[in-house]
């Protein structure tokens, strides 16, 4: 159906530039090449369209003959590596119409499907899954996280003439059900009874208090009291001073607030729950996800990262000829490619353990050295050398100007004779 595999043009080192086309609706879009980075199972098999270049917009894609999913299964199929350690950036790729102009595709042209992982700062690693339908954009409800690792991983979507749609990652589901359900595409089949009201002497307390008990008593709820042992002044005067009032003292007997014990409530109706009606603006759409012409896979991205690798671009009607085409470039490399990727990244602690530890070393001769010898020593060779730099001009200029002055006395000699 339509596309097929993309990946033996991605092989010709030339083939590629040839298939896809690079947007010029800006002139300073970020460039791909051909790569299989630093790891790999294969060099050649595994290269890939390579992000090159930092903090850029990138507009890529590659036409094919146009199709329609209309009563087929449509598998959409990638594999994308972040060997960079991506911060923030796309990894996703989207369909397009084929009223595409491949040579002005951006941020705002028109697309039937994104998918792939959108991160953007830690924790925030979505994979997305935005279909469109009747002129609006709709993401999906479910919180998707895609993988953030340096390691190649595959990212399929499939969407079926039934309206359900399973989203895989490496070959292994981790999403799926109804379009309907997961996409606001339509108005909601049920709402709330706008005339239905909760009962005023509805009870929805789950516990209350004891009615029957009682407060004790010779319970003492005052923190503080008058001290009893406390006297009015003789000179106080309550038409000058006031009422007089006694000092407050700890009460010893004070036992904190009281309160009722609480026991369930015999009334307990339950939370009312709103009856729901048919919603009158809900109407059935059979044709929810599908699409005609469809005719370009892009590349449309920012990264402030580059290095991103995209490969084994797929689309089909066969979902288990999908998984198959997965395990035999994803699946093939995936083992080797992370064993070589946490040698070298072992490789790389060590070093800088060394120089960590090289550093430390000079620092602490450094401070060893207390009288900075050393650094004397070094500053008496500097100027010894120099000094000697200094008379070396001199000592052959004195030894040109003796040579002239004897050649002088021997014409004058010659002169007399």
């Amino acid at each position: 159906m339509g596309l097929g595999d993309m990946r033996p043009c991605l092989k010709d080192p030339n083939g590629w530039t040839k298939r896809w086309v690079q947007s010029k609706h800006q002139s300073d879009y970020g460039k791909f090449r051909l790569d299989s980075g630093k790891f790999y199972q294969d060099k050649e098999r595994d290269k890939g369209l390579q992000t090159t270049e930092d903090a850029k917009f990138y507009a890529l894609s590659a036409r094919f003959k146009p199709f329609s999913n209309e009563n087929e299964t449509l598998v959409v199929q990638f594999s994308v590596k972040h060997e960079q350690g991506i911060d923030c950036g796309g990894g996703y790729v989207k369909l397009f119409p084929a009223t595409l102009n491949q040579e002005d595709m951006h941020s705002e042209s028109q697309y039937y499907i994104m998918f792939g992982p959108d991160i953007c700062g830690f924790g925030n690693n979505r994979l997305q899954v935005i279909l469109y339908h009747r002129g609006k954009y709709h993401e999906n409800n479910k919180t998707l996280k895609c993988r953030i690792n340096k390691d190649t991983h595959l990212y399929t979507l499939i969407l079926r003439p039934n309206a359900t749609y399973e989203v895989k990652i490496d070959n292994e589901k981790v999403t799926g059900g109804e379009l309907e359900a997961d996409w606001d595409f339509l108005p909601p089949k049920k709402i709330k009874d706008p005339y239905a009201r909760k009962p005023r002497k509805w009870d929805e307390r789950l516990q209350i208090e004891d009615p029957e008990d009682k407060k004790p008593e010779d319970w003492q709820d005052s923190e503080f009291i008058p001290d009893p042992d406390a006297k009015k002044p003789d000179d106080w005067n309550e038409a000058m001073d006031g009422v007089w009032e006694g000092p407050l003292i700890p009460n010893v007997k004070y036992k904190g607030e009281w309160k009722p014990r609480i026991i369930d409530n015999p009334n307990y109706q339950g939370e009312w729950i709103h009856p729901e009606i048919d919603n009158p603006k809900y109407r059935p759409d059979p044709t929810i996800c599908h699409y005609h012409n469809i005719s370009v896979l892009g590349l449309d991205l920012w990264q402030v990262k580059s290095g991103s690798i995209f490969d084994n671009f797929l689309l089909t009607n066969d979902e288990e000829f999908a998984e198959e085409v997965g395990n035999m470039t994803w699946g093939l490399r995936k083992d080797v490619e992370q064993q070589w990727r946490e040698l070298y990244e072992e490789m790389e602690k060590q070093k800088e353990a060394e120089e960590a530890k090289k550093k430390r070393e000079k620092q602490r001769a450094k401070q060893e050295d207390i009288w900075g010898l050393d650094e004397e020593d070094e500053e008496e060779n500097e100027e010894d050398a120099e000094e000697e730099a200094e008379e070396r001009p001199k000592q052959e200029g004195s030894g040109e100007r003796a040579s002239v002055d004897q050649k002088e006395a021997h014409f004058e000699q010659k002169d007399e004779l």
